[in-house]
């Protein structure tokens, strides 16, 4: 998931890009379409443009990667994003209590 908080409820999401692609006969373009749309659900223009390109890439209408398959490649990298930050975790521990073994006196 993005940083950005998602403002809008992905039935809403659906509903807006449902309501584009209904309605895109109706405007002179499909740019048109989004721009009557995204005034009345209350979301910028480009946003929605947005959402309707990414569902006809999901639908298989347009070429990109869909989204369950853009999740499916980040999770390996992201479980190897952490295990690398574990490893570091523990390299620097074990290199601060191999110098206080050194640091303490020897037993005779």
């Amino acid at each position: 998931m993005s940083k950005a908080t998602n403002k809008y409820a992905p039935e809403v999401r659906e509903r807006a890009v449902r309501m584009v692609l209904e309605h895109e006969l109706d405007h002179g373009s499909r740019w048109t379409a989004v721009v009557s749309v995204s005034a009345k659900i209350g979301c910028a223009a480009q946003t929605l443009h947005e959402w309707v390109k990414k569902a006809e890439v999901d639908a298989g209408g347009r070429a990109g990667v869909p989204t369950e398959v853009a999740a499916m490649l980040k999770a390996p990298e992201r479980e190897n994003r952490e295990l690398r930050q574990a490893n570091e975790i523990l390299r620097k521990a074990s290199a601060y209590f191999a110098m206080a073994e050194l640091d303490r006196p020897f037993k005779r």
